[in-house]
Order: structure tokens, then C-alpha cells, then sequence
């Protein structure tokens, strides 16, 4: 992190040397300025948001749901679903059919296309973490509910969730890092500058400021500390929760 910030303050020929030193002339400002006009950061930043809100929204909506049927239920069909579910946290990646099924659908290189693709792979992650909760918990809670005359979606929305929450927002923390640090998927699902991710942003600035003596490090430190930052403050915004989440959600997963 010191060799991040420090050098990103650095002239371009001071940055060069990567070293942890002070900077003889400060540059901040003139570096982080240069990253938003000519790195493409105002508008990467808004299609990572366009990405990883709704997909946390909908993994947690959907995830929750599954995992409150996969725990309650005994039959056989239904934990084979579960493991195939959870199984897709370790699975490599299908690159190659996921394309192509995308180039049929016919959204291809758009953010509804990796959009979709981000729901479907992190889906698994909350469903391990919601399902070990779930288990934990007593259906007392539920079948009181139920004998008061609440349907099913209200136990899900007035009792599940409520109990669910320090996991889900575990859930939520991993689904930030990873999908907002995502570039392997970017980089084959989203065509040009218009549509690309912070990541994908940074790998295209990285590119262009090479030039034919060394690689202009300072800019394209500024331009991590930029694309870290909002990851850092999600996390740091609910790090005291994350810990108690982690306890409760994956013990008996």
C-alpha cells in the first residue's frame, strides 16, 4: 500500500525507481488529475457500479431464497442441487460456452451479458455461507409464523432475512472484492472503453502509457489507489461485522 501511494505522488522518472522514499517533488495531484481526464475513470467507475449493485442485489435476493429451501428440505433432489450449486465456487470458469451462448442471446460484449454471467458464478458463495446459517436455526421461529397465518414469503421476509443478515453481509463484502476486482470475465465479455470495468480501465491505461524507454508507473499507481479505494471503504465501513457473519454462516456449511 506505501508502494502504491507514495509512488503515485512521484514524478514519472522518480516513480520509475519504485522505491519506498518520499517524493522530492510532489506530483498528487497533477497524476490523480491525469488519471480522470485521460484514464477513462469517471465512466469505468459507473459501469463497475451498474454491475456489482444489482448483481449483490439480486446473488443476495436469490441466494437467501435457495439457501432457506436447501436447508429445510430433506429430499435427496434437492441436496444434489445443492452441492452442484456450491460446487460452482470451485469450478474453473467455462469461457467458451459462456461466449458463446452470449453471441446467441445476442447480448455479447454488453453489461447485461456480464452482468448475467457475474449472478450465475458468484451465486454459490452466498448460498454455502446462507444455508449453514440456516441450519443453525431453530424452526420455532418459522412454524410459529406459519400457525399465525403468514404465508411463505413473509416468514422468508419478516423471519428469514432478519436472522440472515450478518451473513448476507458477509456475502455482500465477497461479492465486492470479487466481482468488483473481476478482469478475467471483463476482459472477454465486454467490447471497448464504453462498457469497461475498473479493471479493465486500468489494464487499458496500463497499456497506453507504456512508452518506448519504461512504463509510466505513477500515473498507473493512481490509477490502482483509485480503483482500490471504494472496495477499501466498503470494507472498512462494516469490518466489525464481518468476522461475527464469517462465524455464524460457514461452520456447519
Amino acid at each position: 500500500m506505501w508502494l502504491l501511494v507514495i509512488n503515485s505522488a512521484k514524478p514519472y522518472t522518480e516513480a520509475s525507481h519504485l522505491s519506498l522514499s518520499l517524493p522530492k517533488r510532489w506530483m498528487l495531484i497533477d497524476n490523480y488529475k491525469y488519471v480522470i481526464e485521460k484514464g477513462n475513470y469517471p465512466q469505468a467507475l459507473l459501469n463497475s457500479l451498474i454491475i456489482v449493485v444489482p448483481t449483490i442485489v439480486v446473488v443476495v435476493l436469490l441466494g437467501s431464497m435457495a439457501a432457506w429451501a436447501f436447508a429445510r428440505s430433506r429430499r435427496t433432489s434437492m441436496k444434489i442441487v445443492y452441492n452442484l450449486t456450491v460446487l460452482s465456487v470451485l469450478l474453473p470458469p467455462a469461457v467458451l460456452p459462456t461466449v458463446y451462448m452470449l453471441q446467441v442471446v445476442g447480448i455479447d460484449g454488453t453489461r447485461l451479458g456480464y452482468f448475467l454471467v457475474m449472478t450465475g458464478t458468484r451465486l454459490g458463495v452466498v448460498v454455502f455461507l446462507a444455508t449453514g446459517s440456516i441450519r443453525a436455526m431453530p424452526q420455532d421461529l418459522e412454524e410459529a409464523a406459519a400457525i399465525d397465518g403468514a404465508s411463505r414469503l413473509q416468514i422468508y421476509r419478516v423471519v428469514v432475512l432478519p436472522l440472515l443478515l450478518p451473513v448476507l453481509l458477509v456475502g455482500c463484502i465477497i461479492l465486492i472484492i470479487t466481482i468488483w476486482n473481476e478482469f478475467f470475465f471483463a476482459s472477454f465479455l465486454l467490447h471497448g472503453s464504453d462498457s469497461a470495468t475498473l479493471p479493465l480501465a486500468l489494464y487499458q491505461f496500463a497499456s497506453s502509457s507504456a512508452d518506448v524507454a519504461a512504463m509510466r508507473w505513477a500515473p498507473i499507481f493512481a490509477h490502482v489507489v483509485m480503483t482500490s479505494l471504494p472496495v477499501i471503504v466498503a470494507y472498512l465501513f462494516v469490518q466489525r461485522r464481518v468476522v461475527a457473519g464469517l462465524s455464524e454462516g460457514a461452520v456447519k456449511g
